[in-house]
């Protein structure tokens, strides 16, 4: 997964364009180096799967 096509997924799930997205374990480490950068990624909420895959939402409120 490339910078730009993590940015565009952290976008949509930011403006609701969608509720969630999955995220693979072979994409998780350059994925995860966008995600953090973001001034809103406590608002960011990561579910982990059995193998290593993470399921993506946004939270209206920041996670603590």
């Amino acid at each position: 997964m490339t910078e730009e096509e993590a940015g565009k997924l952290i976008a949509q799930l930011r403006n609701r364009e969608i509720s969630e997205f999955l995220i693979k374990r072979e994409d998780f480490l350059s994925f995860r180096k966008v995600l953090v950068a973001q001034p809103d990624f406590k608002q960011f909420k990561g579910i982990a799967k059995h193998g290593g895959d993470v399921i993506y939402q946004y939270l209206e409120v920041p996670r603590s």
